[in-house]
């Protein structure tokens, strides 16, 4: 398949990027890394009439620590990620789940806004950005905002984003010294798509888990923070007795879908086989 015909520009600041946007709005397709929006091209599953290329905006790039959050730029490869000593340090559930993500060559042309914006139910980054309490930092024309990423993902495919809107970043709180995260993925095979994932985190302290975070990729139509199961856990010993409550719980607040081969049953299934193999990491 060959890709439609559109216009294409390629701005040398944001400031041009997002006047291009508010110019052409829906018309509009931005260009990241291009791992997901060329095949849609080539398959025709998207027209845009113009193709605005973020590939000069350096500015939207790289990784720093500034005061208590990791702030982490959209046009960041995956794979800067991967190997950032920074993120090792303060969200190591941020490289624990960079492996997972297709493979090298696609680690290495991928971006974490990208994934981010394309919100795929089965991507690893929503999922962490949920488990680590993630802010999204978006701009536009107007100015800048910024949304929790519990309200940033609203459907299939679908975010928080405005027509007009640039995501620039995420800001992520940096792991405090007694926080624990642990990021598991099930797939048929290495680099395919995620058929469940968790990714979880936590404070231990003396035996007892403390502001638990599980979030899940694969199950939903977006990545799903698991209440009930967090509730069952805060404060408590993160016992045996407690592992089994929570994965209970996820019988009540998880509704996979179920694809060409898996079931509901197999995907809740397995959830809860990842749950229980993350907390009692967590725990240990």
């Amino acid at each position: 398949m060959k890709a439609p015909s559109f216009g294409y520009a390629r701005p040398e600041s944001l400031a041009e990027a997002l006047e291009l946007l508010a110019r052409h709005g829906e018309r509009a397709k931005l260009l990241a890394g291009g791992q997901s929006l060329i095949p849609s091209l080539n398959l025709r599953l998207s027209s845009p009439a113009l193709l605005i290329d973020l590939g000069n905006l350096s500015e939207l790039e790289g990784i720093a620590l500034q005061g208590k959050d990791l702030r982490i730029g959209a046009l960041t490869r995956h794979r800067a990620i991967e190997r950032s000593p920074v993120v090792a340090a303060h969200a190591p559930l941020l490289a624990q789940a960079a492996p997972h993500i297709a493979h090298v060559a696609i680690r290495n042309r991928g971006t974490f806004g990208g994934s981010l914006a394309m919100s795929d139910p089965a991507a690893e980054w929503p999922a962490c950005c949920l488990a680590l309490g993630a802010s999204i930092v978006v701009a536009s024309a107007r100015g800048e905002r910024r949304v929790q990423a519990e309200r940033f993902f609203k459907a299939l495919y679908a975010t928080d984003l405005a027509p007009d809107e640039i995501l620039v970043a995420a800001e992520i709180p940096a792991a405090a010294a007694d926080s624990r995260s642990v990021f598991l993925e099930l797939a048929r095979r290495r680099g395919d798509y995620a058929i469940v994932g968790v990714a979880a985190q936590a404070r231990r302290s003396k035996g007892r888990l403390q502001d638990v975070r599980l979030a899940f990729l694969g199950v939903a139509a977006v990545p799903l923070l698991a209440r009930r199961a967090m509730a069952a856990l805060e404060g408590g010993p993160c016992d045996a007795a407690a592992i089994a409550a929570a994965e209970r719980a996820l019988g009540d607040e998880l509704e996979p879908m179920a694809d060409l081969y898996h079931s509901a049953a197999t995907k809740l299934h397995l959830a809860r086989v990842l749950a229980g193999r993350a907390l009692a990491a967590l725990a240990a």
